[in-house]
């Protein structure tokens, strides 16, 4: 059990009869979320009905689970998510029709800035779409850099998420922990970091290559990679830098001993524009295993 799951009052499984599931679809700069995430969720939240008799308390605990002081310097701590069975939550780039969480560290203080660490999520098929994120719990684990090393760091959050099932509804919590210089290792937080993706190097890379072809509301970005074969199903997710270029759902496929993957790239003012390939990462699923390569250099 992870850290901060008292909290959660009782679990209770959604049930819609003949009620299709509802699913939210972010075209355009959908990954800003915010407000939008929210009103968007809660019209999804009155075309289940009276399903959404369902609170977050039923569904959802939270906590900060303070941690040590690592030797560079920095101060680990977890955040904690506990969903009731049935119940998932979403990755940083969810895939298809998910949410990714959205974090407000601004009320922290001697903060410098806050690294979250994404243990290796699970992929799910649902209605012919792909999304990727987390059931049941899931700690992130958070690298603190402090402004001052020498003094505690109160670290606050504030986090908007979605959270599904048969439904979706909008999540939010807001929590604080004294973080002190004389931390203890914590091991939630390291099984959590060890829960992490290979690296290229680490997954036996030999080669990447990237082409990027204009089309007309914005860029097409193929990656091919010579990449050992897990013999299961691979998922391709792309990202950017920028949270306001809608990422298509990648099409991937093995050809020729080459992964090659596919996807397509929509910024606001849909068309056309220059990529800085270095800003963008790819991180391949298979066989509940990741690898995350960063770039996305020519061929």
């Amino acid at each position: 059990m992870i850290p901060g799951q008292g909290g959660l009052k009782r679990f209770r499984r959604v049930i819609t009869t003949g009620r299709r599931k509802v699913i939210s679809n972010w075209p355009g700069s959908s990954y800003s979320v915010g407000m939008m995430m929210i009103r968007t969720l809660l019209v999804l939240s009155l075309l289940a009905g009276p399903a959404m008799a369902t609170t977050q308390d039923d569904v959802l605990a939270a906590g900060l689970v303070p941690g040590w002081t690592t030797d560079g310097g920095t101060r680990m701590a977890g955040l904690a998510l506990n969903l009731a069975p049935g119940w998932k939550t979403y990755w940083r780039s969810p895939g298809d029709a998910g949410i990714p969480p959205s974090f407000d560290w601004s009320m922290s203080e001697n903060v410098k800035s806050v690294h979250v660490h994404w243990p290796v999520p699970t992929v799910f098929e649902t209605a012919g779409m792909t999304t990727i994120g987390y059931h049941d719990q899931v700690l992130l684990p958070l690298e603190v850099t402090p402004i001052d090393p020498g003094l505690p760091v109160k670290l606050a959050v504030s986090v908007d998420l979605g959270v599904c099932d048969e439904i979706c509804m909008p999540a939010h919590v807001e929590l604080s922990a004294e973080l002190s210089v004389d931390g203890t290792p914590e091991k939630h937080i390291k099984a959590a970091l060890a829960d992490r993706a290979s690296t290229a190097v680490e997954a036996g890379l030999s080669g990447l290559g990237c082409t990027v072809e204009p089309i007309a509301d914005g860029l097409r970005l193929t990656a091919r990679m010579r990449l050992r074969d897990p013999g299961a199903e691979e998922v391709v997710a792309f990202e950017t830098t920028d949270p306001a270029v809608w990422v298509a759902a990648a099409t991937t496929e093995r050809q020729a001993g080459e992964l090659v993957s596919m996807t397509e790239l929509v910024p606001p003012e849909g068309a056309p524009f220059a990529l800085d390939r270095s800003t963008v990462t790819l991180t391949i699923f298979a066989a509940g295993k990741a690898v995350e390569i960063r770039g996305c250099p020519a061929p």
